[in-house]
């Protein structure tokens, strides 16, 4: 994960980055890219839960800036809202679901501190997946386990995603 230099909140927030950019406490620090099935299962993860929003009430947002608090931006490669406020620009109040697609950059250590920001902050799941061999990881604040079947669900909702179908 490549770092940048120090810059005020308020540019972070007035600029575009392309691959976008996280900012922790005033650094910039660029995303890793992903590969080719990276960014085949965002979108088809995003087209799946996209086509089933009515339905299961939710929306879906790609690489969407998310306050963790003050000065503490994430960007998760989706994440899953209930009744999100159109006119936010960026995201205040904690998803459903953040996920996490790996990208061969990335190293476990980051991705658990990333995982436990993303936890504290109130989001109750966080699933992260691989994108070669669809190992996922699904976390809350009191558990972590890999389903058995590479399909991720939301107890107590009707939100069933089964990978090795999309």
């Amino acid at each position: 994960m490549a770092t940048g230099t120090i810059i005020p909140l308020e540019e972070y927030l007035n600029t575009s980055y392309e691959p976008e950019c996280e900012y922790l406490d005033g650094e910039l620090v660029e995303l890793n890219v992903g590969t080719t099935k990276h960014a085949r299962l965002q979108t088809a993860l995003g087209a799946y839960f996209y086509n089933r929003r009515k339905t299961w009430g939710i929306d879906v947002l790609s690489e969407e800036r998310v306050r963790l608090r003050e000065r503490r931006y994430r960007v998760p490669d989706l994440c899953v809202v209930l009744g999100r406020e159109e006119s936010e620009d960026v995201l205040t109040s904690p998803p459903l679901i953040w996920i996490e697609i790996l990208s061969p950059e990335d190293r476990p250590i980051r991705v658990q501190q990333k995982v436990r920001e993303v936890l504290d902050f109130g989001c109750p799941w966080v699933w992260v997946i691989d994108p070669e061999t669809l190992e996922s990881r699904i976390y809350t604040s009191t558990s972590d386990y890999s389903p058995d079947d590479a399909t991720l669900r939301i107890s107590g909702t009707d939100i069933v995603v089964p990978l090795r179908e999309l």
